[in-house]
């Protein structure tokens, strides 16, 4: 399978693909920053099912569209590697044991919240996810931005909807054309 700038990635057995994605199914808890850090780390470094390059490229759309970026990034990446049946099993794994590990957990804390090793599960779970995207951040910003003015854009960014509340897309559409800018200024930062 070659991808948009010519590199090749194997086609990745669909039993192989398969148990993954069910395996993530049951591990993909701490939110989409989580669930994106452990693919990059499981798809991209560990199996090297597909490259770096073509990860973050993924990631990018599908933080454009509408609706859960880290099932879209999910279904697509499934597709990459095993055509239509791969997406859409990706996309079923994906969600599918999570959803009734989830049940389970709210249903443990609906009847037993006022007992106390119940709450500090959940206080312990809390803190966990915490750590899960701190590492997300650093692990996905580590690879996507390897020059000063990209942190700068991202720092940006970051300030524009946490300490200023911009909405999301004039964020987006903005860092687009500072990007689309920068890539005639400075091709070989910007590409």
């Amino acid at each position: 399978m070659t991808d948009a700038s010519g590199s090749s990635e194997a086609r990745v057995p669909l039993r192989a693909a398969l148990l993954w994605w069910l395996k993530l199914g049951f591990i993909n808890f701490g939110g989409p920053a989580g669930q994106i850090a452990l693919m990059h780390q499981e798809l991209v470094d560990k199996r090297r099912w597909i490259s770096n390059g073509r990860y973050l490229h993924a990631l990018n759309y599908c933080m454009l569209l509408p609706g859960p970026e880290a099932q879209q990034l999910a279904i697509y990446i499934g597709w990459l590697l095993n055509g239509s049946f791969g997406g859409v099993a990706a996309g079923i794994l994906f969600v599918l044991p999570a959803a009734l590990l989830m049940l389970g957990l709210a249903w443990l804390y609906a009847v037993h919240a006022d007992v106390a090793w119940v709450a500090a599960i959940f206080y312990g779970l809390g803190a966990g996810v915490i750590g899960i995207v701190g590492t997300a951040v650093i692990r996905i910003g580590g690879n996507a931005l390897k020059h000063p003015i990209l942190l700068v854009i991202a720092a940006s960014a970051f300030v524009a909807i946490f300490a200023l509340q911009i909405a999301f897309p004039i964020i987006i559409i903005t860092a687009a054309i500072v990007g689309f800018i920068g890539t005639v200024w400075r091709r070989d930062i910007f590409t």
